[in-house]
């Protein structure tokens, strides 16, 4: 027998009757967080015209839910493992819920902006809750399973998104894809209460909450400089917060090797296994976001489908997910993790590869190999890495083992947005003025259709548009004489609107190209650099100590 505040537990070995309906819970909580982003990124073209957006305007739409997501879920993590993990997963659930409300009923950009940045602390009490209710409910020998069925459901929410998102905006405004949020919220936190058994840390010190609000600073400056920097320049704001983050890491490290009972014990990316999967996890999503980021931007303005008709065309990747994580539950156990995730990685690096032959002249069929050949890397080698980052930590550290496995996955992808996309616009504008070198096509215009590729169809589009104003004009006027020159005014713009919409077309496919390749070499780098740090299958595993070994409280918190 046990205490735990002062009341008697019962140690028991039988597992949670419901798990499985509790796992059906936690999944159903981690796939609202992700779509919450993808969704965004077919909806953001009506939400730009409707509010007036600017560039920049955008960019913070998408990453407001960013910074606070990532920052917070270390400490927020601690307090769910110290008072309690269920409470955690409601009580983010309901924030994200009312910021979603508040995004619904937004009529400008500050107001679209706040209402991301509440969803994104909802979902930082949210995403650790996830994990550390899923290791504490399962048995270990089951663990693997469930996590697997975790990293399927992330994998079917990244193609899921745009899908619902492109149905919504077939009959409704922008705003519904922040409203359909709040009927699976509130179905969620019924089922939580119901199905999901309270969960905390047996024995819990006191929270380490300097080294928690340390670890608020360094993350939360680096994923603004991350954003800030390549995307808006290397201005005084992006510099200050990489002083900050750097400033803000090296005082976390430091207090956190001294303090007698840390928010995260450091010393543990010492550990090969445990450093192995945290850069295994943050490379992929790296590759997956990066990837995800300019392929639906190709398949709405290069290839011309709609919202929905994009969504749909990336179901094969979520298809391929299930695929690879069935798999690599039969496998790892089999052949160990090393091989396994490095096989995952190494198809990582292959898909990218494939993506470096797309050209002006690709269809949607050059793309689906890629598409399910990523999938299946996602499957594959996530579901392991996320088994070892959770087995590091013993039960009365769950929600951290969560937040730092999370914390991974939005670092490597903040950074894959990043990079990539940065890569991305500097190489289409820099192609696209190569293209339209020596044309008779406006200077402004020219300029104007550099920013983005969206912007660029948009300018072709209006040169489009105008040519059709002038040959109306010539079709309705009596003098014959204007009527030619209307004629052959709309004649020569007519010309000029299709060789801007081909100029850009062909300017983004080859930024396409170029940027995969670089995604290829950094996740090739990187699946070198995994397969060095993870260890063989007989490897030793440290042995737990007293306080590892100490089961997690089911009492009520």
């Amino acid at each position: 027998m046990r205490f735990v505040m002062n009341q008697p537990v019962e140690r028991t070995d039988r597992p949670y009757a419901r798990r499985w309906w509790a796992l059906l819970v936690l999944c159903l909580s981690l796939l609202i967080i992700v779509m919450a982003n993808t969704a965004l990124t077919v909806a953001a073209p009506d939400m730009t015209q409707d509010l007036g957006l600017s560039g920049a305007d955008l960019q913070w739409v998408i990453d407001a839910y960013t910074v606070p997501y990532a920052a917070l879920m270390l400490l927020l993590g601690a307090i769910g493992d110290k008072y309690s993990r269920r409470g955690a997963l409601v009580l983010g659930l309901v924030v994200f819920a009312g910021g979603a409300v508040s995004g619904w009923l937004a009529d400008s950009s500050t107001a679209v902006i706040a209402a991301r940045a509440v969803m994104g602390v909802g979902a930082a009490l949210i995403m650790p809750a996830t994990l550390s209710l899923l290791a504490a409910t399962f048995p270990r020998a089951e663990r693997a399973k469930a996590i697997t069925l975790w990293t399927a459901t992330a994998g079917l929410a990244i193609a899921a998104g745009p899908v619902v998102a492109g149905a919504l905006l077939r009959h409704y405004g922008w705003s519904s894809t922040f409203l359909i949020n709040v009927p699976v919220a509130a179905v969620a936190i019924v089922a939580a209460l119901v199905l999901v058994p309270p969960s905390r840390a047996a024995h819990h010190d006191r929270i380490d909450y300097v080294g928690g609000l340390l670890s608020v600073v360094w993350i939360g400056s680096l994923i603004y400089m991350i954003i800030e920097g390549p995307h808006f320049g290397w201005d005084a704001k992006a510099v200050t917060a990489a002083v900050a983050a750097g400033a803000g890491l090296v005082a976390f490290v430091l207090w956190e090797l001294r303090h007698p009972r840390p928010v995260l014990d450091v010393r543990r990316f010492t550990g090969r296994r445990f450093a192995g999967s945290n850069l295994a996890v943050a490379l992929f999503f790296l590759a997956v976001f990066g990837a995800f980021y300019y392929l639906t931007q190709h398949l709405q303005f290069v290839l011309g489908y709609d919202a929905l008709e994009t969504g749909l065309r990336m179901l094969p990747l979520a298809g391929a997910v299930f695929a690879g994580s069935a798999l690599t539950g039969w496998l790892t156990p089999r052949v160990g993790m090393r091989p396994t995730v490095t096989a995952g990685m190494v198809g990582g690096t292959a898909a990218l590869a494939l993506l470096t032959r797309v050209d002006a002249a690709s269809s949607y069929g050059d793309l689906v190999a890629p598409l399910i050949i990523l999938g299946l890397a996602i499957g594959l080698a996530l579901a392991p890495c996320t088994d070892a980052i959770m087995g590091a930590f013993p039960e009365s550290e769950l929600g951290v083992g969560g937040a730092v496995n999370d914390t991974s996955l939005e670092l490597g992808g903040s950074l894959g947005i990043a990079i990539l996309g940065s890569l991305l616009s500097t190489t289409y504008g820099d192609r696209l003025t190569d293209a339209t070198r020596g044309t008779d096509l406006p200077a402004d215009a020219l300029a104007t259709a550099q920013d983005s590729v969206g912007a660029g169809y948009a300018v072709a589009q209006g040169i489009g548009d105008r040519a059709r104003q002038l040959a109306e004009q010539a079709a309705h006027t009596g003098d014959p004489q204007q009527a030619g020159q209307l004629d052959a005014q709309a004649g020569q713009l007519a010309a000029g609107a299709r060789q801007m919409a081909d100029a850009v077309g062909s300017s983004f496919a080859d930024a396409v190209a170029r940027t995969s390749l670089v995604g290829a070499v950094i996740l090739g780098v990187g699946t070198v650099l995994v397969a060095l740090l993870l260890p063989g299958r007989t490897a030793a595993a440290p042995e737990p100590t007293e306080k590892d070994r100490e089961p997690a409280s089911s009492t009520a918190g």
